[in-house]
């Protein structure tokens, strides 16, 4: 995207995001696609789903403009946007009437695939296109497993297109504030009080959109995997430490609950709006370090990573053991 389009750009994809995002309201309301209140959801109302189309459309649209723009950047703008819809699909279909895990998850790897093929032919690295393919398929479903209360995964996936965008190289930093800009249109409907949830269609695309531009900082070299990992580092820790937790203790991990921090400090008695803002606090903290880990020379940067995953880890134990004494 030409520098002289960048703005009215990036507001043309916020503009059709937040109305591709009513649009999709008005459809959920008529199709009843509604996600109930239950024992182990975070809210109180019935609440339309499905408003992550919205997203997808922006971006498949904006990656569209820009092959148009740039003829050589068509063919990889093409695969990425056939994994996305991959995604996409699945999710846009589970919303409608839910599908067995095997079946989501083929989609997933194919998708990962997809795009481990696209960072091998641009790098010829093995390891980078394994990376590139276990993150998209580790990071779709994450996103979907966080996505439980208003604006979470929309805030996170915001702040970490950000960091992308002023971590990585002009031409990828475009595509990481045209992720920045869709989520920006789709936010109003979702924070402070949601209108609508994104549905697995947004939480999946989300996570595949992210580990996308990991997989670009990786085939240009922007920066460390790990250092590349830290804008999404509330999400992994949370996820990671909580799916382990289950695993150790012989639970059925794929099964919903309401064990992840952020449900505690729910079910603790905090609102929606602080758990949100507490974990973009977070993100804007792993921003900042992100940009100082950038600056510094191996390996002192991914020692900075490691640490900042460490201190997170404790941080996660401690807001844990802290919520369940509330509960108690």
């Amino acid at each position: 995207m030409q520098p002289a389009w960048m703005v009215p750009g990036l507001l043309a994809v916020v503009l059709v995001a937040a109305w591709l995002t009513a649009m999709a309201r008005g459809y959920a309301l008529r199709r009843q696609l509604l996600d109930q209140p239950g024992e182990r959801r975070s809210h109180a109302v019935a609440t339309p789903r499905g408003g992550g189309i919205a997203i997808v459309a922006s971006q498949l649209l904006a990656c569209a403009c820009i092959g148009l723009l740039f003829p050589a950047a068509a063919a990889t703008l093409a695969v990425f946007s056939a994994g996305l819809l991959l995604v996409a699909g699945i999710g846009w279909w589970d919303d409608h009437r839910p599908l067995p895990a095997l079946p989501r998850l083929a989609v997933h790897v194919l998708a990962g695939l997809l795009l481990a093929g696209l960072v091998w032919h641009w790098t010829g690295d093995a390891f980078r296109a394994v990376s590139s393919a276990v993150l998209a398929i580790g990071l779709i479903n994450v996103w979907n497993f966080m996505d439980g209360i208003d604006g979470l995964a929309a805030t996170q996936a915001l702040l970490a297109a950000l960091a992308y965008a002023l971590l990585l190289p002009t031409p990828v930093a475009g595509l990481a504030l045209v992720l920045a800009a869709g989520v920006a249109g789709f936010l109003p409907f979702n924070f402070p009080r949601a209108r609508i949830f994104m549905g697995d269609v947004g939480s999946g695309a989300l996570g595949y959109l992210l580990a996308g531009l990991v997989a670009l900082g990786l085939a240009t070299r922007s920066a460390p995997l790990a250092v590349l990992l830290i804008p999404l580092s509330a999400f992994l820790v949370d996820a990671g430490l909580t799916l382990a937790g289950r695993v150790l203790r012989g639970e059925r991990w794929m099964e919903p609950h309401t064990q992840h921090l952020y449900q505690r400090w729910v079910k603790s008695g905090h609102s929606h709006v602080t758990v949100t803002l507490g974990y973009a606090l977070f993100g804007v903290a792993g921003i900042a370090l992100t940009l100082v880990s950038h600056r510094l020379s191996s390996p002192w940067n991914q020692l900075a990573a490691m640490a900042w995953g460490a201190v997170a880890a404790g941080l996660w134990f401690a807001l844990r053991n802290t919520s369940n004494n509330r509960e108690g």
